[in-house]
């Protein structure tokens, strides 16, 4: 039996928006849009979790969207705009999410945070003010074992306030 090197199985290949910046990557074609971004790009912010799309870890904005990249085949993302928790700030600054989060204690061991982080940014995109029912049905399919979700509700309000803080300042 002859085994082919790593690189000789990498015949797919897609090009996508990563946080912002086009990419081409290449890949073995039975990967998962979570193992291409973290072994092919190098963007391990996006956490291996269940891998059966229960616990959320794993969660990137597609298109604007949150999906589970476990259960995302990376073939499947050709043109599409990928947003992951590396790609929240802007000009070397910090998301008002990832402040918040950081400033209210809303991450203990920090590894559901990125996609706590991008579920949030997308609940914000569609609704720049919801209530703390909105924020906690936009972050339901997150699971977070340390820190009772209270300082995340929270966290994500602070930031709904200084968005909106920002926006009056900016106009």
């Amino acid at each position: 039996m002859t085994t082919l090197p790593i690189e000789s199985q990498k015949t797919a290949q897609i090009r996508i928006t990563l946080n912002g910046e086009e990419t081409d990557v290449s890949f073995a074609p039975y990967k998962t849009l979570l193992e291409v971004l973290r072994e092919d790009l190098g963007h391990t912010g996006t956490k291996h979790g269940c891998e059966l799309g229960e616990c959320g870890a794993c969660a990137v904005l597609l298109d604007g969207k949150p999906v589970l990249s476990c259960l995302v085949l990376a073939l499947e993302c050709d043109r599409k705009n990928v947003l992951t928790v590396e790609g929240l700030g802007l000009d070397g600054n910090l998301h008002p999410l990832q402040n918040a989060f950081a400033d209210l204690g809303a991450a203990q061991c920090g590894y559901c945070i990125p996609a706590i982080l991008v579920s949030a940014k997308a609940l914000l995109d569609q609704n720049p003010h919801p209530n703390r029912n909105q924020i906690r049905e936009a972050i339901s399919g997150n699971l977070c074992r340390c820190t009772g979700y209270l300082q995340i509700f929270e966290a994500v309000e602070a930031a709904v306030l200084k968005i909106a803080e920002q926006s009056k300042q900016a106009t």
